[in-house]
């Protein structure tokens, strides 16, 4: 049942999204698609627990988007959950709106700005911290890039998560082997990467980033490991569009023709029809 709510919901956002990256002609639809399924779990799964703040929800736990281009895979599911204004969605790209192409403070929901690389992990780090030392009960979840790991302040970070030994701190990396310049194996191998996080104390596992509920098993196990975890989520850059997916290019919207647009609707119609 959870997984066939997963599912509609993977459909959903997706149109929605892939219609205002075609209004807006403009965006990063390649990298918000390879982790839009690790997002419908945390917030539909309820990994991420909300309140009831008057007419509206807010966040208890936090989730940071490192990779900032891909932050605005969180509105729809925002809009979806009441933590944003419909409004706002509705207005994005026709009138004036809080909403932009990179998430910022203004927009409920959205923990910090991201965009420059390579910060998420130092922002969650002490933001987990702070939660610990005052004894609040919050859990915060960063989503970082493998383009990240090219960044010393990641590592950095991690050996500061590490002393800390914060165990409501959990870092999910998406792996989609496509970073802006193509396949990192042809820029500069990372290397073994699950070896090198988990030399520094830290719980690390993998999973498959578009199957529901191995990702929900996953981060349920997670809850229960007493030490900073990780999770390397191996995806398909552009998932649920044909065009796009594994395609490097697709990092930024690309200049497509009203059909191109409504095929490529069509073709994710069909890849999640029978939901």
């Amino acid at each position: 049942m959870l997984t066939r709510i997963y599912q509609k919901k993977a459909f959903q956002m997706r149109k929605e999204l892939m219609e205002k990256f075609y209004l807006l002609k403009e965006g990063h639809p390649g990298s918000v698609f390879s982790i839009m399924d690790v997002l419908i779990v945390l917030y539909y799964g309820k990994f991420l627990r909300l309140r009831k703040k008057n007419y509206s929800f807010e966040p208890i736990d936090d989730l940071i988007i490192s990779k900032g281009h891909a932050t605005v895979g969180q509105y729809p599911i925002l809009k979806d959950l009441s933590i944003i204004k419909k409004s706002e969605w509705n207005n994005w790209g026709v009138k004036k709106s809080i909403l932009k192409m990179f998430g910022n403070i203004q927009i409920p929901g959205i923990k910090t700005a991201t965009g420059s690389l390579g910060h998420g992990i130092g922002f969650g780090t002490g933001i987990a911290f702070y939660a610990k030392k005052n004894k609040i009960k919050k859990e915060v979840y960063v989503i970082i890039s493998e383009g990240e790991l090219y960044e010393g302040s990641t590592w950095e970070s991690l050996l500061l998560l590490s002393s800390l030994k914060l165990d409501n701190l959990t870092i999910i990396l998406d792996v989609n082997n496509n970073i802006i310049l193509g396949n990192p194996k042809d820029c500069l191998s990372l290397g073994n990467v699950m070896k090198k996080i988990k030399s520094f104390g830290i719980y690390t596992e993998e999973c498959d980033a578009h199957n529901f509920q191995k990702l929900d098993l996953k981060f349920k196990k997670f809850k229960k490991i007493k030490r900073p975890k990780c999770l390397i989520v191996n995806s398909i850059k552009g998932k649920g569009f044909k065009k796009m997916e594994g395609k490097a290019q697709w990092h930024y919207f690309n200049p497509i023709s009203k059909q191109q647009y409504e095929e490529m609707q069509n073709d994710l119609k069909k890849n999640y029809e029978k939901y």
